[in-house]
């Protein structure tokens, strides 16, 4: 089961209309991360909780190298 974790740059509002394609879905704002949190801090939260991140931010991609 995919678990997709929204990043805050991403409505909160989207959890609607996609759940029942997904398994489980978060939002950054559901987790216990601060707010705002940085995304080294997102990372390791998804990492450790086996969650994909969903976002617009490019710098996730300077974490995933």
């Amino acid at each position: 089961m995919i678990k997709l974790l929204f990043d805050a740059n991403i409505s909160y509002r989207i959890k609607k209309k996609v759940d029942s394609y997904f398994g489980e879905l978060l939002h950054v704002t559901d987790t216990n991360l601060p707010v705002p949190a940085k995304d080294s801090e997102i990372w390791e939260w998804a990492k450790k909780n086996n969650y994909l991140i969903v976002s617009y931010d490019e710098d996730f991609e300077s974490l995933v190298a």
